[in-house]
Protein backbone atom coordinates (compact mmCIF):
# COMPACT_ATOMS: atom_id res chain seq x y z
CA UNK A 1 0.00 0.00 0.00
CA UNK A 2 2.90 2.38 0.84
CA UNK A 3 4.38 1.75 -2.72
CA UNK A 4 0.71 2.18 -4.49
CA UNK A 5 0.52 5.92 -2.51
CA UNK A 6 3.89 6.95 -3.52
CA UNK A 7 3.56 6.37 -6.94
CA UNK A 8 0.04 7.75 -6.65
CA UNK A 9 1.13 10.92 -5.11
CA UNK A 10 4.00 11.54 -7.83
CA UNK A 11 2.04 11.52 -10.87
CA UNK A 12 0.47 14.87 -10.54
CA UNK A 13 4.26 16.12 -10.55
CA UNK A 14 5.19 14.35 -13.52
CA UNK A 15 2.27 15.63 -15.55
CA UNK A 16 3.30 18.63 -15.44
CA UNK A 17 6.44 18.68 -14.87
CA UNK A 18 7.28 19.36 -18.99
CA UNK A 19 4.73 22.33 -19.09
CA UNK A 20 6.37 23.75 -16.42
CA UNK A 21 10.03 23.92 -17.41
CA UNK A 22 8.95 24.11 -21.15
CA UNK A 23 6.96 27.39 -20.83
CA UNK A 24 9.97 30.02 -20.35
CA UNK A 25 11.23 28.94 -23.58
CA UNK A 26 8.10 29.22 -25.08
CA UNK A 27 7.17 32.78 -23.82
CA UNK A 28 10.39 33.69 -25.16
CA UNK A 29 9.63 32.17 -28.46
CA UNK A 30 6.43 33.94 -28.94
CA UNK A 31 7.99 37.16 -28.02
CA UNK A 32 10.75 36.78 -30.28
CA UNK A 33 7.91 35.59 -33.00
CA UNK A 34 5.26 37.90 -32.27
CA UNK A 35 6.78 40.63 -29.86
CA UNK A 36 6.88 44.28 -31.42
CA UNK A 37 10.35 45.95 -30.76
CA UNK A 38 9.68 49.59 -29.74
CA UNK A 39 11.50 52.36 -31.69
CA UNK A 40 14.01 54.57 -30.15
CA UNK A 41 17.63 55.60 -30.92
CA UNK A 42 20.65 53.92 -29.03
CA UNK A 43 21.63 55.81 -25.91
CA UNK A 44 25.25 57.16 -26.50
CA UNK A 45 25.20 59.34 -23.27
CA UNK A 46 26.24 57.10 -20.33
CA UNK A 47 27.32 57.52 -16.41
CA UNK A 48 31.39 57.40 -16.89
CA UNK A 49 33.34 56.64 -14.64
CA UNK A 50 36.76 57.30 -15.37
CA UNK A 51 37.85 58.14 -18.57
CA UNK A 52 41.00 55.99 -20.33
CA UNK A 53 42.82 57.49 -23.11
CA UNK A 54 44.25 54.77 -24.75
CA UNK A 55 40.77 52.79 -25.75
CA UNK A 56 39.80 56.18 -28.04
CA UNK A 57 40.59 54.29 -30.70
CA UNK A 58 39.34 51.49 -32.82
CA UNK A 59 40.94 48.68 -31.24
CA UNK A 60 39.26 48.90 -27.83
CA UNK A 61 36.79 45.92 -27.92
CA UNK A 62 40.38 43.97 -28.95
CA UNK A 63 42.05 45.24 -26.00
CA UNK A 64 39.34 43.93 -24.06
CA UNK A 65 39.98 40.28 -25.25
CA UNK A 66 43.37 40.74 -24.38
CA UNK A 67 42.85 41.91 -21.07
CA UNK A 68 40.74 38.98 -20.23
CA UNK A 69 42.37 36.11 -22.22
CA UNK A 70 46.32 37.00 -21.97
CA UNK A 71 46.71 36.55 -17.96
CA UNK A 72 44.31 34.07 -17.36
CA UNK A 73 46.13 31.68 -20.21
CA UNK A 74 49.28 32.44 -18.25
CA UNK A 75 48.25 31.82 -15.05
CA UNK A 76 46.41 28.41 -16.55
CA UNK A 77 49.80 26.18 -15.39
CA UNK A 78 49.27 26.93 -12.17
CA UNK A 79 50.22 23.37 -10.43
CA UNK A 80 47.75 23.77 -8.28
CA UNK A 81 44.82 24.64 -10.38
CA UNK A 82 45.73 22.89 -13.75
CA UNK A 83 43.29 24.74 -15.71
CA UNK A 84 44.76 23.73 -18.93
CA UNK A 85 43.77 20.23 -18.43
CA UNK A 86 40.05 21.65 -18.29
CA UNK A 87 40.65 22.70 -21.71
CA UNK A 88 39.40 19.39 -23.52
CA UNK A 89 36.00 19.73 -21.67
CA UNK A 90 35.67 23.74 -21.39
CA UNK A 91 35.88 24.94 -24.88
CA UNK A 92 33.49 22.09 -25.96
CA UNK A 93 31.08 24.12 -23.77
CA UNK A 94 31.95 27.22 -24.53
CA UNK A 95 31.00 26.46 -28.30
CA UNK A 96 27.91 24.81 -27.09
CA UNK A 97 26.68 28.04 -24.83
CA UNK A 98 28.35 30.60 -27.94
CA UNK A 99 26.48 29.06 -30.46
CA UNK A 100 23.13 29.97 -29.08
CA UNK A 101 24.03 33.41 -27.21
CA UNK A 102 25.70 34.48 -30.96
CA UNK A 103 22.43 33.17 -32.27
CA UNK A 104 20.61 35.64 -29.64
CA UNK A 105 22.91 38.12 -30.52
CA UNK A 106 22.35 38.28 -33.97
CA UNK A 107 18.16 38.54 -33.42
CA UNK A 108 18.71 41.75 -30.77
CA UNK A 109 21.65 43.24 -33.09
CA UNK A 110 19.21 43.34 -36.24
CA UNK A 111 16.24 44.49 -34.92
CA UNK A 112 17.42 47.44 -33.18
CA UNK A 113 17.62 46.17 -29.30
CA UNK A 114 21.35 46.71 -29.43
CA UNK A 115 24.28 47.76 -31.95
CA UNK A 116 27.95 48.93 -31.31
CA UNK A 117 30.03 52.01 -32.09
CA UNK A 118 31.69 51.70 -35.36
CA UNK A 119 34.32 53.99 -33.41
CA UNK A 120 35.68 51.28 -31.35
CA UNK A 121 35.67 48.22 -33.32
CA UNK A 122 37.54 47.26 -36.58
CA UNK A 123 34.73 47.26 -38.83
CA UNK A 124 35.11 43.20 -40.05
CA UNK A 125 31.93 42.10 -39.26
CA UNK A 126 30.69 37.98 -39.70
CA UNK A 127 27.09 37.14 -39.45
CA UNK A 128 25.93 41.19 -38.79
CA UNK A 129 28.39 41.15 -35.76
CA UNK A 130 31.57 42.30 -35.07
CA UNK A 131 34.35 40.25 -34.96
CA UNK A 132 35.18 41.10 -31.45
CA UNK A 133 31.77 40.37 -30.13
CA UNK A 134 31.69 36.68 -31.14
CA UNK A 135 35.41 36.48 -29.46
CA UNK A 136 33.29 37.76 -26.29
CA UNK A 137 31.44 34.56 -26.30
CA UNK A 138 35.16 32.73 -25.76
CA UNK A 139 37.63 35.10 -23.86
CA UNK A 140 34.94 36.12 -21.15
CA UNK A 141 33.81 32.59 -20.33
CA UNK A 142 37.71 31.09 -20.64
CA UNK A 143 38.32 33.81 -18.25
CA UNK A 144 35.76 33.79 -15.84
CA UNK A 145 35.46 29.82 -15.14
CA UNK A 146 39.04 30.00 -14.14
CA UNK A 147 38.02 31.91 -11.67
CA UNK A 148 35.23 28.79 -10.89
CA UNK A 149 38.13 26.45 -11.31
CA UNK A 150 40.76 28.45 -8.91
CA UNK A 151 37.71 28.55 -5.55
CA UNK A 152 37.44 24.77 -5.99
CA UNK A 153 40.91 24.11 -6.00
CA UNK A 154 41.62 26.65 -3.34
CA UNK A 155 38.70 26.80 -1.37
CA UNK A 156 37.13 22.93 -1.42
CA UNK A 157 34.18 23.86 0.71
CA UNK A 158 31.10 24.69 -0.11
CA UNK A 159 29.73 27.26 2.01
CA UNK A 160 26.43 28.18 0.23
CA UNK A 161 25.43 24.41 0.00
CA UNK A 162 22.97 24.69 2.98
CA UNK A 163 20.97 27.42 1.44
CA UNK A 164 20.81 26.09 -2.12
CA UNK A 165 17.12 25.65 -2.12
CA UNK A 166 16.37 29.16 -0.89
CA UNK A 167 19.23 30.87 -3.11
CA UNK A 168 18.10 28.77 -5.56
CA UNK A 169 13.96 29.63 -5.61
CA UNK A 170 14.79 32.57 -4.94
CA UNK A 171 16.46 33.46 -8.09
CA UNK A 172 13.66 31.58 -9.75
CA UNK A 173 11.08 33.83 -8.46
CA UNK A 174 13.33 37.04 -8.78
CA UNK A 175 14.06 36.22 -12.97
CA UNK A 176 10.42 35.23 -13.47
CA UNK A 177 8.91 37.77 -12.00
CA UNK A 178 11.08 40.67 -13.37
CA UNK A 179 10.39 38.59 -16.51
CA UNK A 180 6.99 39.14 -17.07
CA UNK A 181 7.10 42.88 -15.21
CA UNK A 182 9.16 43.93 -18.06
CA UNK A 183 7.25 41.50 -20.52
CA UNK A 184 7.13 44.71 -22.83
CA UNK A 185 11.22 45.18 -23.14
CA UNK A 186 12.86 43.00 -25.23
CA UNK A 187 16.38 42.38 -23.34
CA UNK A 188 14.73 42.58 -19.85
CA UNK A 189 12.38 39.98 -20.44
CA UNK A 190 13.84 37.55 -22.53
CA UNK A 191 17.33 37.40 -20.03
CA UNK A 192 15.49 36.97 -17.03
CA UNK A 193 13.03 34.43 -18.53
CA UNK A 194 15.15 32.33 -20.21
CA UNK A 195 17.60 32.75 -16.61
CA UNK A 196 14.52 31.37 -14.27
CA UNK A 197 14.14 28.82 -16.90
CA UNK A 198 17.37 27.32 -17.03
CA UNK A 199 17.70 27.64 -13.55
CA UNK A 200 14.24 26.18 -13.02
CA UNK A 201 15.34 23.10 -15.05
CA UNK A 202 19.01 22.62 -13.26
CA UNK A 203 16.85 22.63 -9.74
CA UNK A 204 14.56 19.85 -11.07
CA UNK A 205 16.97 17.60 -13.12
CA UNK A 206 20.64 18.35 -11.39
CA UNK A 207 22.00 17.23 -7.89
CA UNK A 208 23.63 20.12 -5.80
CA UNK A 209 27.18 18.50 -6.34
CA UNK A 210 28.54 22.40 -7.80
CA UNK A 211 25.54 24.61 -8.34
CA UNK A 212 26.14 26.68 -5.11
CA UNK A 213 29.77 26.52 -5.95
CA UNK A 214 29.09 28.61 -9.07
CA UNK A 215 26.72 31.07 -7.12
CA UNK A 216 30.24 31.37 -4.92
CA UNK A 217 32.41 31.93 -7.84
CA UNK A 218 30.27 34.38 -9.60
CA UNK A 219 29.98 36.85 -6.31
CA UNK A 220 33.78 36.78 -7.33
CA UNK A 221 33.34 36.77 -11.10
CA UNK A 222 31.18 40.06 -11.04
CA UNK A 223 34.41 42.38 -10.22
CA UNK A 224 35.94 41.91 -13.51
CA UNK A 225 32.86 40.90 -15.23
CA UNK A 226 31.45 44.27 -14.22
CA UNK A 227 35.02 46.21 -14.99
CA UNK A 228 35.62 44.42 -18.04
CA UNK A 229 31.50 45.26 -19.41
CA UNK A 230 32.10 48.88 -17.94
CA UNK A 231 34.63 49.41 -20.64
CA UNK A 232 31.84 47.92 -23.22
CA UNK A 233 29.04 50.08 -21.92
CA UNK A 234 31.03 53.33 -22.06
CA UNK A 235 32.39 53.74 -18.09
CA UNK A 236 35.72 54.11 -19.16
CA UNK A 237 35.16 55.79 -22.75
CA UNK A 238 33.93 58.87 -24.23
CA UNK A 239 30.73 56.61 -25.74
CA UNK A 240 30.01 52.92 -25.20
CA UNK A 241 31.19 50.78 -27.28
CA UNK A 242 28.20 48.47 -26.80
CA UNK A 243 24.84 50.64 -27.39
CA UNK A 244 21.73 50.11 -26.17
CA UNK A 245 17.79 51.06 -26.89
CA UNK A 246 16.21 52.36 -23.81
CA UNK A 247 12.99 50.93 -24.69
CA UNK A 248 14.13 47.76 -24.50
CA UNK A 249 15.41 47.70 -21.05
CA UNK A 250 14.70 48.39 -17.43
CA UNK A 251 16.87 51.44 -17.50
CA UNK A 252 19.06 50.91 -14.29
CA UNK A 253 22.76 50.39 -14.54
CA UNK A 254 25.64 49.04 -12.37
CA UNK A 255 27.54 52.43 -13.02
CA UNK A 256 27.50 52.11 -16.79
CA UNK A 257 26.26 48.58 -16.84
CA UNK A 258 22.80 47.73 -17.58
CA UNK A 259 21.58 45.16 -14.80
CA UNK A 260 20.48 42.73 -17.57
CA UNK A 261 24.45 42.07 -18.72
CA UNK A 262 24.73 41.07 -15.33
CA UNK A 263 21.97 38.40 -15.49
CA UNK A 264 23.08 38.00 -18.83
CA UNK A 265 26.76 37.22 -17.81
CA UNK A 266 25.40 34.91 -14.89
CA UNK A 267 23.36 32.88 -18.02
CA UNK A 268 26.08 32.47 -20.07
CA UNK A 269 28.35 31.08 -17.60
CA UNK A 270 25.93 28.78 -15.59
CA UNK A 271 25.20 27.37 -19.34
CA UNK A 272 29.03 26.79 -19.67
CA UNK A 273 29.77 25.25 -15.86
CA UNK A 274 26.80 23.05 -16.67
CA UNK A 275 27.99 21.54 -20.02
CA UNK A 276 31.89 21.35 -18.56
CA UNK A 277 30.85 19.50 -15.31
CA UNK A 278 28.21 17.45 -17.76
CA UNK A 279 31.40 16.32 -19.94
CA UNK A 280 33.25 15.71 -16.95
CA UNK A 281 31.18 13.35 -15.67
CA UNK A 282 30.72 11.52 -18.70
CA UNK A 283 34.06 11.24 -19.42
Amino acid sequence: MKTAITVSQAQPSNRWKWPILLWPYLAVALLWLFGGINPGKLVYDVPTLAHFPFLENRMAYAYVHIFAFVPVFLLSFDRKVHYYKSWLDLFPSILIMGALFIVWDIYKTLAGVWGFNGYYVSGLRIAYLPWEELLFFVTVPFASIFIYECLNAYFPGDPLARWDKGITLGLIIGCFTLGLLYISKAYSSTTFILTGGFMLYHWYYVPNTYRTRFYRAFLVILIPFLLVDGVLTGGFTKEPIVLYNPEEYMGIRIGSVPVEDAVYGFLLLFGVCYWLEWLRKNN
